[in-house]
């Protein structure tokens, strides 16, 4: 009977902490992805602002840039690419 009300007991205390340590993580993550979401957010803001002053042509959207230059990119490293080879 001893033997069972420890048991019990610790089956509690065990129930007890792993409910802790589950608060403690999803206050962890939340905490994470709040702080990775303001910098990607501000970074994402920096970096448009950046576009929009220096790299449009003349009437040309951000996003319209921002294509632009993708697709540069990929024409520079496609030419790379087939020089190394």
């Amino acid at each position: 009977m001893a033997k069972s009300k420890l048991l019990a007991a610790n089956e509690k205390i065990a129930k007890a902490v792993t409910g802790g340590y589950k608060k403690i993580e999803e206050g962890v993550v939340g905490g994470y992805k709040k702080i990775e979401s303001g910098i990607t957010g501000a970074f994402k803001r920096v970096e448009d602002g950046f576009v929009d002053k220096f790299l449009t042509h003349e009437g040309e959207s951000v996003e319209d840039a921002e294509k632009r230059l993708r697709e540069e990119q990929a024409q520079r490293e496609a030419n790379n690419s087939a020089e190394k080879h």
